[in-house]
């Protein structure tokens, strides 16, 4: 899991070395649909935020909630956790903000019909259409597109 870089910018480094860290990231993940790769994967991408400086927040709560929830999408509601279907990530990371593309090989859905109100009280019981109203209010934008099956696409801006 090595991340392609693009150009680099030297910054300073503690020990007053200037140390040359990457200003774009790209980085492509196929993993079976297993809800054990979520962590490992969530925990990437966060520490790739960290190293480019997103705000700590950001980093801390917006990626990983937002990520997880797309993730478990994937491999539960997409796959159905068919261990012979296969989850794709796409992470693009620069100085603009983050995108992170989730593939599954599910049929699709449409956002607006899948997405619930948490919030709304004949929702507060009801699990389905959660993981969608989290990523909405986390994200700055999420978008559903077909290209080799079904892809969330999630943007932040910095």
């Amino acid at each position: 899991m090595t991340p392609e870089t693009g150009d680099r910018a030297p910054t300073p480094h503690a020990n007053g070395r200037l140390k040359v860290a990457p200003s774009r990231v790209a980085i492509d993940f196929r993993v079976p649909s297993d809800v054990r790769y979520i962590e490992p994967l969530v925990a990437h991408v966060q520490d790739q935020c960290r190293q480019l400086a997103f705000p700590p927040r950001k980093c801390s709560l917006n990626v990983p909630v937002a990520l997880s929830e797309a993730l478990s999408n994937a491999i539960l509601r997409g796959n159905h956790e068919d261990a012979t279907k296969d989850v794709r990530l796409h992470v693009e990371l620069d100085q603009h903000g983050l995108v992170l593309e989730v593939a599954d090989e599910g049929g699709g859905f449409s956002i607006e019909d899948s997405t619930r109100d948490a919030t709304d009280p004949a929702n507060l019981t009801d699990e389905n259409g959660r993981g969608l109203f989290l990523m909405q209010r986390l994200m700055d934008s999420v978008e559903r597109y077909t290209d080799r099956g079904n892809v969330v696409r999630l943007t932040m801006r910095r």
